[in-house]
């Protein structure tokens, strides 16, 4: 099932979308070799808006040209993730202090009200899943449109979102962090409402440490068995 694309776009708007989409959620496996013909029948699409897609998701670096070989989806080895997630500790850091100040009552009342649909999504899936959908349904995604730092959310909401969104699909899986990171996000709401902009960004910062952790320790894992 695929989010809903853009109400306005081209076709290769809605592929890009969808590819994207399926690339985030391991839909489409890392390395996996990306067959024109095949992925033009399964999005019901030309090949032209596909190839057009496919440029794109290389700019967005969710997509690899091989020599002779094709596109095929990026490989997120453990020092490209290290790399964005220093990055991300940084700058989310960042926009969590300056939204302390910058959103609205209303807003930091939105995020209390997502946080409790995400609880209920979690509960669905016995404490198994936090899969967050992307732009109004993505904590992280609306502290940074939050800070009202057109820089940050170019950065962080660019075409950088949807890889920092592949790495995070890594640890949504991981059972022993559903909850915690839960209660970790109810945390940085309450100190958004206390406008403590230091402390929301310190409980950022950990928040983003404590999931990099996670996934070091998932490749770790991975790599002995």
């Amino acid at each position: 099932m695929y989010p809903t694309p853009p109400k306005e776009g081209t076709l290769a708007d809605v592929a890009s979308h969808r590819l994207a989409h399926s690339i985030v959620t391991g839909e489409l496996a890392q390395g996996q070799k990306l067959n024109e013909t095949e992925l033009a029948e399964r999005f019901g699409m030309g090949r032209g808006p596909l190839r057009e897609a496919l440029r794109h998701l290389e700019g967005m670096r969710l997509v690899k040209r091989v020599p002779n070989a094709g596109a095929r989806v990026v490989v997120l080895d453990q020092k490209t993730m290290s790399d964005l997630y220093e990055v991300r500790e940084a700058l989310e850091g960042m926009a969590c202090r300056l939204a302390a100040s910058r959103m609205t009552e209303q807003e930091i009342a939105q995020l209390s009200t997502l946080l409790d649909r995400h609880e209920q999504e979690i509960e669905q899936q016995n404490g198994m899943v936090y899969a967050q959908s992307e732009g109004d349904r993505d904590f992280h995604y609306q502290i940074l449109q939050g800070s009202r730092n057109a820089m940050l959310m170019d950065i962080l909401g660019g075409e950088q979102y949807q890889l920092l969104r592949m790495c995070r699909n890594r640890t949504s899986h991981n059972a022993l962090r559903t909850r915690p990171a839960l209660q970790q996000h109810r945390q940085i709401v309450a100190a958004l409402s206390q406008r403590d902009g230091e402390l929301a960004e310190i409980l950022m910062r950990r928040h983003i440490q404590g999931a990099w952790q996670s996934i070091s320790e998932m490749i770790d894992n991975e790599e002995k068995t």
